[in-house]
């Protein structure tokens, strides 16, 4: 399957670790319809890059949920590695008890689908993807994998999507929340740099 930003992310029914520790075997991207959803594809539970990412979104879980967001990570790790990993310590490089779901993508199955996958290995890339409430990709980056993501520049990918959908204006490179955005037409590309040309200078 090819993957496309502006068309429908691609749907999948796994297992999944929740953050109860149970598992749920028919784990649906679909069941989270009407949420938007950051799904995050990480190489390998018990690696070095992966813990701090893993932590960071559940570091900022709370910023997500204020947005509507749904976090989802997924590795192409069993279910049993998954939970095995939660249950380690993170001084003792686990990830701890982590406050949203981590899917199983055993038979690579997803990972592929969503263009990640490294086959020779069996690995995915740090793939990050940013899907709307109604499961269309609007947002997608993948960094190789010893290149760890910015958590805080997906969340800013949140506001900037959630603002163009409410206002209609479009948000120039850099825009935070509170910031001017622009009309999406030649006026408003003209009454933007009025008052902003010397800041790309």
């Amino acid at each position: 399957m090819s993957i496309q930003v502006s068309r429908p992310a691609p749907t999948f029914t796994a297992t999944a670790v929740m953050p109860d520790n149970s598992f749920k075997e028919d784990f649906k991207l679909e069941d989270y319809r009407g949420k938007y959803v950051v799904l995050f594809f990480y190489p390998l539970d018990f690696t070095f890059v992966c813990p701090t990412e893993i932590l960071e979104f559940n570091k900022k879980l709370a910023e997500f949920e204020k947005r509507n967001v749904q976090v989802i990570g997924c590795s192409t790790d069993s279910h049993f590695s998954h939970l095995a990993w939660k249950n380690q310590d993170i001084k003792e490089g686990g990830i701890g008890n982590i406050q949203y779901p981590l899917v199983a993508d055993f038979d690579k199955s997803i990972s592929r689908d969503y263009g990640v996958l490294l086959e020779e290995s069996g690995v995915a890339l740090r793939g990050s993807f940013l899907i709307d409430k109604d499961g269309v990709l609007q947002h997608a980056v993948v960094n190789n994998l010893g290149l760890g993501r910015n958590i805080d520049e997906m969340l800013r990918m949140v506001d900037a999507l959630q603002f163009h959908e409410e206002h209609g204006e479009v948000c120039p490179a850099g825009w935070e929340p509170g910031e001017e955005a622009m009309k999406p037409d030649q006026d408003g590309l003209k009454e933007f740099f009025s008052k902003h040309a010397d800041e790309f200078k």
